[in-house]
């Protein structure tokens, strides 16, 4: 390497520092990629995590536009030095990649690599990725490794911290997931023992004034004022309960950084792209944080659900002290005249509510075929 001790050292601990400040599985995996291919000097990097299929659960690189990965196609699967890696979990330092007798070839649109560093990354006996970089940017002779056995050492480092990160990264994700579904069993139980009781005697009630309807009117019509009193105390209890559902990762991470790791998990799990940009944002009123994180979901599930679109795009950019959220899809499109579909309906009729209540307003912009821009602008504190 060109660095010196103390410049190779403040890369080393600049790479480290950037891995702990990621919680999420997928922001980890891009600053382990990134921090190897500026800390060895290479032109690309990746990193693949194993599925139980011969697969890749996820793979990242660096070095590689968009455009490339793209055309390059599916992931890899795990075969000749990826597989080595996996399996025999040791590390390849190889002068060209091309020429080892388990290289198996790559897709047309892939970049050409000769020198090749690639290492497993473990935690404790289980390899839970694999990490390597190609073509050193450094002047070698013909057929030999650029890589040296200090880069070898360097990126083992990174590797074992690699390992640690992206352990608490799943971890964390784990707890959240946890978090969630035990604040759904909590609050599952509230709505029943807040809320059924006076459904019950609502019931009761109400069969006592059909009962007495026609022998007794002057009772029967008590008896329907006492409905109309109990409609509106399990009103109040749901509502009481559904202010609770205010999501803990709104309180935790702010509006933001919750749109964004949801719509991360979204374009995971669906085959639309889903996209998110918020910018300059400040903090809004919690109200408003929640309603403007309800809408965003409402939108998002229309558009993924209903709409067959192939892109989603998400933006939440600063208006005054307020902000707009823009949903935006290319799918199906309707008509906001001649709703017909009453999920469609009742997901708008929603969203404006939610706006109405915080002192926003909803604007919805479709066409058949034209796909569907949905707009809410709050006013902010």
């Amino acid at each position: 390497m060109s660095q010196g001790p103390r410049s190779g050292l403040a890369a080393v601990s600049s790479a480290l520092l950037a891995m702990s400040r990621h919680l999420e599985v997928r922001d980890v995996l891009k600053t382990i990629v990134a921090s190897a291919r500026e800390l060895l000097d290479a032109q690309y990097a990746a990193l693949g995590v194993p599925d139980d299929h011969g697969g890749f659960a996820q793979f990242v690189v660096d070095g590689v536009s968009d455009a490339q990965w793209k055309a390059i196609g599916p992931l890899p699967r795990q075969h000749g030095i990826l597989a080595a890696m996996l399996q025999e979990a040791k590390v390849e330092r190889l002068a060209d990649v091309r020429k080892d007798p388990r290289f198996e070839g790559w897709p047309s649109a892939h970049p050409d690599m000769s020198d090749f560093l690639g290492l497993p990354i473990r935690d404790g006996d289980e390899v839970i990725g694999a990490l390597f970089l190609a073509n050193k940017n450094c002047p070698k002779p013909e057929g030999s490794c650029g890589f040296t056995e200090e880069d070898e050492e360097l990126l083992g480092i990174l590797a074992q911290h690699a390992a640690i990160a992206l352990t608490n990264a799943r971890l964390y994700e784990r707890s959240r997931e946890l978090t969630i579904a035990e604040e759904r069993s909590r609050l599952a139980h509230e709505l029943h023992d807040a809320v059924s009781q006076k459904l019950f005697s609502l019931r009761l009630t109400a069969q006592a004034a059909t009962a007495l309807i026609d022998r007794d009117p002057s009772r029967a019509k008590g008896e329907l004022h006492q409905v109309a009193a109990l409609a509106a105390e399990a009103a109040d209890e749901l509502r009481a309960a559904v202010v609770e559902l205010r999501p803990a990762a709104l309180d935790e991470d702010g509006l933001v950084a919750t749109l964004r790791t949801q719509i991360q998990v979204l374009d995971r799990a669906h085959t639309a792209r889903v996209t998110f940009a918020g910018r300059g944002v400040k903090a809004l009123p919690a109200s408003q944080e929640e309603a403007v994180l309800r809408v965003a979901q409402e939108a998002l599930h229309n558009a993924l659900r209903h709409s067959d679109a192939e892109h989603v795009d998400v933006t939440l950019d600063r208006r005054g002290s307020g902000a707009v959220l823009r949903v935006t899809d290319d799918g199906n499109g309707f008509d906001p005249k001649s709703i017909r579909r009453a999920g469609r309906h009742l997901g708008l009729v929603s969203m404006r509510d939610r706006a109405s209540g915080v002192g926003g307003s909803l604007t919805v912009e479709s066409a058949p075929g034209k796909g569907t821009t949905i707009e809410m602008e709050v006013p902010g504190g």
